[in-house]
């Protein structure tokens, strides 16, 4: 007998929880995995093709091919090369013959419009990270220390109930006060059960997580209409007309007024606007989806945490309106399930509670901890048959003896 307690002492021991070793504040995630994804494409995309733009405009040198007259010199060629790309003005005549003028400086910053698409597209990160990170890191390491302990302390409490059965308490008296103190909540957790009941009514966390994707929604509106109303324009214009009695041959009356010039880098100023456009109108609607999940509670967590005596945010139907802070919150949680030690023990425990034959007699993580430790207890009959009868042979009894037991008797 002795060596079946000292086996259920152990494997109580072993299902507590170490303490964690270094901080947790390092190892957090505190962006979403889409959010990441999200920031990494429309950073990532516009600089993955800036340097790609920069890589072709120095090694083809010059950005611009112009049909100097043949009488030119090379010299003469290169600076007729250097005006034209200087001023990028396409000369034509209208249909009444009169001389107009286009502007082309949509090609010439191009790759610097890049770098400001870059930029703009992570100012949402940014005010995420210094507006809202720091206070939901430190919302985040007191839950999950706080989860971790109600867990453990559920489990001390069936030490607790271990001892007592072992110094001669009766297992039915035993089961009769704790199931009292169960409906009197002695063992509820106040402090995490409260602090989560307050971010119900806290709006800073989804505030900053709603403007932050309504500035990048934003962005990539602007971004959309930068490229169609600019970059349309002038899709197609690879080649134009440009003047070149300008400078120094201002006053030259052999050479012809315009030359025909053509754009070297005009397929990667097509293929570079094709993929921005397609990908940045593809990430709209993705957003928006992703905020529209804060419309619903994300309760998978929650539910597991039911197995834990008196806590019950979800029985009570102490849940709210879901656009608040606490929904971030188990979103963030979810994220960093890692971190949450106890997370793994209880969803192991809900599993096996599920395919139990008795199940309904399993409602905590203490039931559970009681079967596993060897106890004998008889759980209080509170339903009766109208015969007066016991309930079903599954509901009597809990009993689970250790195999060393059951050979002695």
């Amino acid at each position: 007998m002795s060596i079946a307690h000292t086996a259920g002492e152990y494997m109580l021991s072993d299902a507590l929880l170490p303490d964690p070793n270094g901080s947790r504040a390092k190892g957090l995630r505190l962006e979403l995995s889409c959010d990441r994804i999200v920031k990494f494409v429309t950073v990532g995309l516009p600089l993955l093709l800036v340097s790609l733009s920069f890589a072709r405009e120095f090694s083809s040198g010059s950005q611009i091919s112009c049909f100097s007259p043949a009488n030119f010199t090379g010299k003469q060629s290169a600076y007729v090369d250097a005006v034209c790309w200087d001023s990028l003005l396409h000369h034509d005549y209208d249909t009444v013959g009169d001389s107009q003028s286009r502007s082309l400086w949509v090609l010439k910053v191009f790759p610097y419009s890049l770098l400001v698409i870059a930029v703009a597209m992570y100012l949402p990160s940014l005010l995420w990270r210094y507006a809202a990170a720091s206070s939901l890191n430190c919302d985040l390491l007191f839950i999950i220390d706080e989860l971790d302990k109600s867990y453990n302390r559920s489990i001390r409490l069936v030490q607790h109930m271990v001892k007592l059965q072992q110094s001669g308490t009766d297992p039915e008296e035993l089961w009769e006060e704790y199931d009292k103190a169960r409906r009197e909540r002695y063992f509820e957790f106040p402090l995490l059960e409260r602090y989560l009941t307050c971010k119900q009514r806290s709006y800073y966390l989804v505030g900053v997580y709603v403007l932050r994707n309504l500035l990048l929604l934003f962005l990539l509106a602007a971004t959309c209409f930068y490229l169609a109303y600019f970059h349309v324009a002038v899709f197609f214009q690879d080649e134009f007309s440009c003047t070149i009695k300008v400078g120094l041959l201002k006053d030259e009356l052999h050479i012809p007024g315009s030359v025909p010039c053509k754009l070297v880098f005009f397929t990667v100023f097509q293929v570079t606007s094709i993929c921005i456009g397609c990908v940045y109108v593809l990430l709209g609607p993705v957003i928006i989806y992703h905020l529209l999940q804060l419309c619903q509670w994300d309760k998978r967590l929650l539910s597991i945490y039911e197995m834990l005596p008196a806590f019950d945010l979800l029985s009570r139907k102490m849940l709210t309106c879901p656009l608040n802070d606490l929904n971030i919150i188990l979103l963030f949680l979810r994220a960093n399930i890692s971190e949450v030690k106890s997370f793994s023990r209880l969803s192991v425990l809900c599993t096996l509670r599920d395919v139990r034959a008795d199940k309904e007699d399993i409602d905590t993580v203490v039931d559970f901890m009681t079967l596993l430790a060897g106890l004998e207890m008889l759980k209080p009959k509170h339903n009766l048959c109208a015969n007066g009868n016991s309930p079903h042979h599954n509901s009597e009894i809990i009993e689970m003896k250790p195999a060393l037991e059951s050979k002695e008797d």
